[in-house]
């Protein structure tokens, strides 16, 4: 309860009002090297702090963790300016059944147990989920032209963050 000198606290229908839709985030990095690099400096970080766990007294061990992470910063750094970063957020739910609705399984996906036509979906659900501003035609584009695990990895991402939950049902 808040009391005069304390500010009022935002009421649980408040906060529930103000909260955003989750959004998930796909990074692409085309470089090879620049993601080894990174790979490599984590792996070298983490093999430093074992050892300066294992001898905590040891000036150049805390040298070396200190070099370590500073090559992990750079590394980041790297990546982070090679890497293509697509977001991707939660639609309303009345949106995202509408959307659903609108692509029925053909019958043959339809004796197949498949309740909605994931290839015309996927490009509409990318471009509608972007908060990039992915068109239908780029998302078709990129479904029909990347590699079969990135265009897995683009839809699911875009379904993925339609299915987020951020709640946790518990017992006190």
């Amino acid at each position: 309860m808040p009391t005069k000198t304390t500010p009022p606290q935002m009421t649980a229908r408040e906060r529930l009002l103000a909260r955003q839709r989750p959004t998930l985030k796909m990074t692409i990095c085309d470089d090879l090297q620049v993601k080894t690099d990174l790979d490599i400096a984590r792996f070298e970080l983490r093999k430093a702090k074992s050892a300066a766990t294992d001898d905590p007294k040891n000036p150049n061990l805390t040298a070396a963790v200190a070099a370590a992470e500073q090559n992990v910063q750079i590394a980041q750094e790297a990546f982070d300016a090679a890497a293509i970063i697509l977001r991707f957020e939660a639609l309303p739910r009345p949106a995202f059944e509408e959307l659903k609705k609108k692509h029925p399984p053909t019958e043959a996906q339809a004796e197949e147990g498949t309740a909605l036509n994931f290839e015309t979906l996927a490009p509409e659900l990318i471009a509608a989920a972007s908060l990039d501003g992915l068109t239908v035609d780029d998302a078709r584009t990129f479904l029909d032209t990347w590699g079969e695990g990135e265009s897995i990895t683009l839809f699911d991402t875009a379904w993925n963050v339609q299915q987020s939950v951020r709640a946790d049902v518990g017992k006190d």
